[in-house]
């Protein structure tokens, strides 16, 4: 027993010896600008941190965490320089900086020192690259998301286009990349950058506002240092755009600048009313609590704050400590060596001193660990995502300043998006189906105006919209060239000034027209010129077509449209028997054969009941002729008594109502129709010929019939509305047009003029004319709105009369050629109804004769003589069947009659037989 735990004791202290010992001190750096509204918060956050930890006994055990901070002083060389003094002091880590211009020059030198760079405030998306492996962001979050929250407050309030103002630098350049690629995944843009130098004065920012309110978009997104960006809005205080209709989102610089003085600044809250900026959020916890307080007690001017840039400084010292805690749990050793390509550069010329600088042996093996963070923070859970570049789950606050301080209006998280509900906890995220809908609370917006700005005006640079306006050569009333001011009239330049006249703005226009005169322009040639930016918006007759609508935006159609096919047309006299033409042979016959069936039902079902359905075998069948035909005219004399008579001809008649409305429409069609006579009756007749087709200049029916209807180029003809006419009348024999295919509004002012022609068939699209702008014109929408008060005021239909007043021909001729014959098949279901009723009336009626018979024959075939009318015995079945059909030829009354006589005869033939055999019983007694 001895002798084991004797080896026990010897393995554990040979394992003792083989782990290195823990070193007494860890240097960490830190790089950031003091005297900066980050870098004060920064600084005593860090500070607070490198005390805590070496203060707690559960981390570094016996190891001194110290910290070597450098001034970067808001420079990228200086910054430069600091970071390599910095590395000449052997630290294993560095927290900072805080500037994504010196995180990138900063990057290349860990990357070769191996020295984990931990970021708390650089947030340049373009840092996460594989291009700096040693950068780490301790953030929680970077421009990207920041820009996604961006993107998503433009969305919900509807707005398509923004103006970003920003510092010109790697901070501003990599926010606004990614606020493009934000806004893009929701179909909205920045319209207009607006970038100033980092060192730019007071009347440099000035003119870039000035030339930001030349601009289209009212809506600016602020994306600056948290030291400078207040000028901004010092100059847009004084050029008058912090006023109504202006919207200003900031990002997260000026939350952090405003929580950096306790109590606001009032000249600063005095320049940002009503601007919309984010926070990254740190949930509240007592940790948090307690940091702050503490910071407060550190300072020495106690107005100073902890901002949120500072918590995630103060994690990231702690980030770094647990690390390296683990590194030498592990068994790590902090060692540093020379680089051998930076001995080889100091034997050379130059005099840098670069041969002080090391290389941190474990950098990589220290990195991992850093990368495998998972712990509770001030800021929250820390923990990387899963590409290990940045903290998971980044989420904002979006806050609203107002008064004296600011609002929490709602969240944003990349789990929920905007909410007024806080972010779920890292581990309980919710489902898509159970996310909130995107709400906010109300804003105070600019001008203490809560209704949200509409976020855009017409550029007040002087140039009015151009407005591309096809030059039509025919059918003018549309719209052509005119001497007046405006270049340009007709129906749709009408329409398009009574909309724009309907919009509580202002909207300078330029109307320039389209083609060379001599034909009509192309149409699609317009509208990519539009989508090419030539023209601002096209206003005409332009319908609205699928491959259109890809490449602009298109208002509320202010015309229906399709195309239709236009036919000659000649007198015709009317056939004699044109009376027979509405039915087909077919529905004739069992028209004809449903009379005589029901005609003969109807008898069976009365014919014992009603005497007018007796008689001879003559008159009975002259009844049921008559009764079957005097239906159709509701014109048969003979009642019906029974029941399921009644029941019957119900039905019949409904049938018959039917019946004869079809044919009187059908008649009535075909003898109107047929005095406007044409070979072609439809679409379907039109594609199965082969003659030539016509359609207008520049029309997009040409591109319809080939690529939807496979009509071969060869068979079409382009032509001018003037020559329709000529063209139609030649017909295909004589090198004229079978038909021509155009759209409605151009053939009812064709056909309004030229009554020898008519549309045949049906429309075979179904379209409209809007006005074309390019894509999310917010122009767009608001015209679509007027054009719906115009069509709801009545001045849409009093513009179209104006301008679109018929011609002289009749329109009772009008209409589309169309003459089909009714055939069975729209009518077998009525004949079915029919049919069942009648059977099921036939089967009522056939139960209860033969449950009457079976009462009237009860007691034949049990013994006895046959009556005495039969003196001579027959077949007993010939019998059974003569004597069913003289009870069923029986009258009601009689045959009841007969029933009840017949059970009297029984029931005394059954007395009879009893007194009989009694006697016989008692004369063999005796």
């Amino acid at each position: 027993m001895g002798s084991a735990l004797l080896r026990v004791l010897c393995l554990c202290s040979l394992v003792a010896l083989a782990r290195p010992a823990r070193p007494a001190n860890v240097s960490i750096g830190a790089l950031f600008t003091f005297d900066s509204v980050i870098g004060r918060s920064a600084r005593a956050a860090i500070d607070l941190a490198v005390a805590d930890v070496n203060r707690d006994a559960r981390v570094l055990r016996g190891t001194h965490l110290s910290l070597v901070a450098q001034d970067t002083k808001c420079s990228g060389f200086v910054g430069t320089i600091q970071a390599l003094q910095l590395m000449e002091k052997k630290v294993v880590a560095v927290v900072g900086p805080q500037s994504s211009g010196i995180a990138h020059v900063v990057s290349h030198v860990v990357n070769e020192l191996h020295v984990p760079l931990l970021s708390f405030a650089a947030t340049d998306p373009a840092l996460a690259s594989a291009q700096y492996p040693y950068f780490v962001r301790a953030a929680r979050g970077d421009d990207s998301s920041q820009m996604a929250a961006v993107a998503d407050i433009v969305t919900y309030y509807g707005w398509r286009e923004v103006t970003v103002i920003y510092v010109d630098n790697d901070y501003g350049r990599g926010g606004v990349d990614a606020l493009g690629d934000a806004l893009e995944a929701k179909r909205a843009k920045v319209s207009f950058k607006a970038p100033f130098p980092p060192d730019a004065d007071q009347a440099a920012i000035a003119d870039l506002l000035v030339r930001v309110t030349m601009m289209e978009s009212r809506v600016c997104v602020v994306h600056v240092n948290p030291d400078s960006g207040l000028a901004v809005f010092a100059a847009a205080r004084s050029l008058g755009m912090m006023a109504s209709g202006y919207v200003w989102i900031a990002t997260d610089w000026l939350a952090a600048a405003l929580d950096s003085t306790r109590p606001p600044n009032p000249r600063a809250m005095s320049l940002v009313q009503g601007v919309v900026t984010l926070r990254q959020y740190t949930p509240d916890s007592g940790a948090k609590r307690s940091l702050t307080s503490r910071f407060a007690t550190a300072q020495l001017n106690r107005t100073a704050t902890l901002n949120a840039f500072g918590l995630a400084a103060y994690d990231a010292v702690w980030m770094a400590a647990r690390a390296i805690d683990e590194f030498l749990e592990d068994g790590g050793n902090v060692t540093f060596s020379a680089d051998p390509r930076l001995q080889q550069e100091v034997n050379g010329t130059s005099t840098l001193r670069l041969d002080t600088l090391r290389v941190f042996d474990q950098g990589e093996q220290l990195l991992h660990k850093v990368m495998l963070a998972n712990f509770t923070g001030v800021t929250g859970g820390v923990r990387f995502s899963a590409d290990g570049r940045s903290l998971a789950d980044p989420a904002y606050e979006v806050l609203n300043v107002g008064g004296t301080g600011v609002r929490r209006v709602g969240y944003w998280s990349n789990h929920s998006h905007l909410s007024v509900a806080a972010p779920t906890p890292l581990r309980i995220k919710t489902n898509s189906s159970q996310q909130q809908e995107q709400r906010l609370y109300s804003v105070i917006w600019p001008g203490e105006t809560t209704s949200p700005p509409r976020g855009w005006v017409f550029p007040n640079n002087g140039r009015p919209l151009r407005i591309g306006v096809p030059y039509r050569t025919t059918q003018k009333q549309f719209v052509s060239k005119d001497s007046g001011p405006d270049g340009a009239s007709g129906y749709c330049i009408d329409v398009f000034k009574a909309a724009v006249a309907l919009l509580p703005y202002p909207v300078p226009v330029s109307f320039i027209l389209f083609g060379d005169g001599v034909k009509n322009p192309d149409y699609s040639d317009l509208v990519n010129k539009v989508a090419n930016n030539v023209f601002d918006a096209a206003v005409g007759d332009v319908s609205i077509v699928t491959n259109r609508t890809r490449v602009v935006d298109f208002t509320q159609p202010y015309v229906e449209s399709g195309l239709v096919i236009v036919s000659p047309v000649k007198e015709k006299s009317s056939n004699a028997w044109a009376f027979l033409k509405p039915f087909t042979l077919g529905m004739w016959a069992v028209t004809g054969a449903f009379f005589l069936f029901v005609g003969a039902v109807v008898w069976i079902l009365e014919h014992r009941f009603n005497p007018e359905f007796r008689g001879s075998p003559r008159e009975q069948l002259v009844t049921i002729f008559w009764f079957s035909f005097s239906t159709m005219f509701f014109a048969h004399r003979e009642n019906t008594v029974s029941s399921l008579g009644r029941f019957v001809l119900i039905i019949w008649l409904f049938v018959v109502l039917i019946i004869n409305s079809s044919y009187t429409a059908s008649l009535t069609s075909i003898l109107t129709v047929q005095q406007l006579s044409t070979g072609i009756q439809g679409l379907d007749g039109l594609l199965a010929s082969a003659d030539p087709i016509g359609y207008q200049v520049g029309s997009f029916a040409k591109s319809y019939m080939m690529q939807e209807l496979n009509v071969p180029e060869s068979r079409l003809k382009e032509l001018a509305i003037d020559d329709y006419a000529t063209s139609l009348q030649l017909g295909p024999r004589n090198g004229g047009v079978a038909a021509i295919v155009d759209e409605l509004p151009y053939v009812d002012l064709f056909l309004s003029t030229n009554c020898q022609f008519k549309t045949v068939g049906q429309e075979f699209t179904k379209s409209g004319w809007g006005f074309a702008f390019q894509r999310d014109s917010p122009l767009a929408v608001d015209l679509s709105t007027a054009i719906l008060t115009l069509s709801e005021n009545g001045d849409l239909q009093r513009i179209h009369d104006k301008w679109l007043n018929p011609g002289q021909c009749d329109s009772s001729q009008g209409g589309d050629v169309a003459a089909d014959r009714l055939n069975l098949s729209s009518f077998w279901g009525l004949f079915l109804i029919s049919g069942v009723a009648c059977f099921i009336a036939l089967v009522i009626f056939f139960t209860r004769i033969l449950c009457q018979y079976g009462k009237y024959n009860q007691g034949d075939g049990e013994g006895g003589t046959p009556p005495e009318e039969f003196p001579v015995r027959r077949p007993e079945r010939l019998r059974s069947i003569r004597d069913l059909i003289t009870f069923v030829d029986m009258k009601e009354e009689e045959a009841k009659r007969a029933i009840k006589r017949k059970s009297s005869d029984d029931r005394r033939d059954r007395s009879i037989a009893s007194s009989a055999g009694a006697s016989s019983f008692s004369a063999s007694t005796v």
